[in-house]
C-alpha cells in the first residue's frame, strides 16, 4: 500500500513536470515564430527594395539568393528567440519551487 502511494505521487510529480515543459516549449514555439515572421517582413523589405534600386544587387542576386537571405534571417531569428524563450521559462519555472534559504 505504501509502495502505491509512494509511486501514484512520483508518477503525479513526473506528469505535473511533463506538462511544464510541453507549456515552456509551446510558449518558445509562439515567441521563436512570432519572431520569425518580423524578421521576414524586416529583411524582405531592404532586400527587395536594394534589387529593384541598385545595379549590383539586380546583377548578382536572383530569386534565389534573396530568398535564401531572407529564409536564413527567418530560422535564426526563430532558433534563437524560441532557445532565449525556453531558458528564461525553465529558469522562471525552476526558481519558483526553490525555498527561501535564508542563514
Amino acid at each position: 500500500m505504501a509502495k502505491n502511494v509512494a509511486q501514484s505521487t512520483t508518477l503525479a510529480s513526473l506528469d505535473q513536470k511533463l506538462a511544464l515543459a510541453k507549456r515552456c516549449s509551446h510558449e518558445g514555439v509562439v515567441a521563436g515564430a512570432k519572431a520569425a515572421v518580423v524578421a521576414s517582413i524586416a529583411t524582405a523589405i531592404p532586400t527587395l527594395a536594394s534589387v529593384r534600386m541598385l545595379p549590383w544587387a539586380r546583377a548578382n542576386l536572383n530569386h534565389t539568393a534573396q530568398a535564401l537571405i531572407i529564409s536564413t534571417v527567418a530560422g535564426a531569428a526563430y532558433f534563437i528567440v524560441a532557445d532565449k524563450t525556453v531558458l528564461a521559462t525553465a529558469r522562471k519555472n525552476s526558481f519558483k519551487h526553490v525555498p527561501n534559504m535564508e542563514a
